[in-house]
C-alpha cells in the first residue's frame, strides 16, 4: 500500500494519481483512502491538514497524489432584496461553511437555513458544484487548529 507522509500546495510534476474528496473529507491526518485510479493510500501526516482543490499528498517515494474537490449538493445564495454582505453575516454568525464568490455564496443544503435566507429576501437555488469554503481567522491554510469561539465586536 502506498503511504502519504507529507503534503504540498499544488504545482510540480505530473501527479501519480488523483483523489476526489468533498470538503469535509479533505480534512486529513491519518486515514486510508482510495485514489480515482483504484490504488489504496495510507495518509499518515504528522498533523491534521485541511486540503484545498489542487493540493497534493506526497508519497514516501516522492511522487504525489493531487487532491480534487468533489462536486457536492449545495445551495447557491444570491442577493435578491437583501445585500450579499448581510446574507454573509447571517451565515457567518451561525459558523456555517460558506464559499463566498463575487456575486453569490455557496453553502451546504439545509432546509432551515434556506428558509431563513429566503425570509431575509435572498434567492436560493439548488446546485451541484465543487465546494471550497472560506476559512476563518483562526485557521492557517493547510493546518487545522482547535476551534475556539472568540467574538470581537467592533
Amino acid at each position: 500500500m502506498l503511504r502519504a507522509v507529507s503534503h504540498s500546495h499544488g504545482g510540480g510534476e505530473e501527479p501519480a494519481g488523483t483523489i476526489r474528496l468533498d470538503h469535509a473529507a479533505r480534512h486529513l491526518r491519518r486515514k486510508r483512502v482510495t485514489t480515482d485510479q483504484g490504488e489504496e493510500v495510507m495518509v499518515d501526516l504528522p498533523e491534521a491538514v485541511l486540503f484545498a482543490d489542487g493540493d497534493r499528498l506526497v508519497l514516501e517515494d516522492g511522487r504525489s497524489i493531487a487532491i480534487v474537490a468533489a462536486e457536492e449538493e449545495l445551495y447557491e445564495v444570491l442577493p435578491g432584496t437583501c445585500p450579499l454582505r448581510h446574507l454573509a453575516w447571517h451565515l457567518g454568525n451561525r459558523h456555517l461553511p460558506a464559499q463566498i464568490d463575487e456575486g453569490r455564496i455557496l453553502i451546504q443544503r439545509d432546509h432551515v437555513i434556506r428558509a431563513m435566507l429566503e425570509g431575509l429576501g435572498a434567492s436560493v437555488r439548488e446546485v451541484v458544484a465543487r465546494f471550497q469554503p472560506v476559512h476563518g481567522a483562526y485557521h492557517a491554510h493547510g493546518h487545522a487548529h482547535g476551534h475556539d469561539h472568540h467574538h470581537h465586536h467592533d
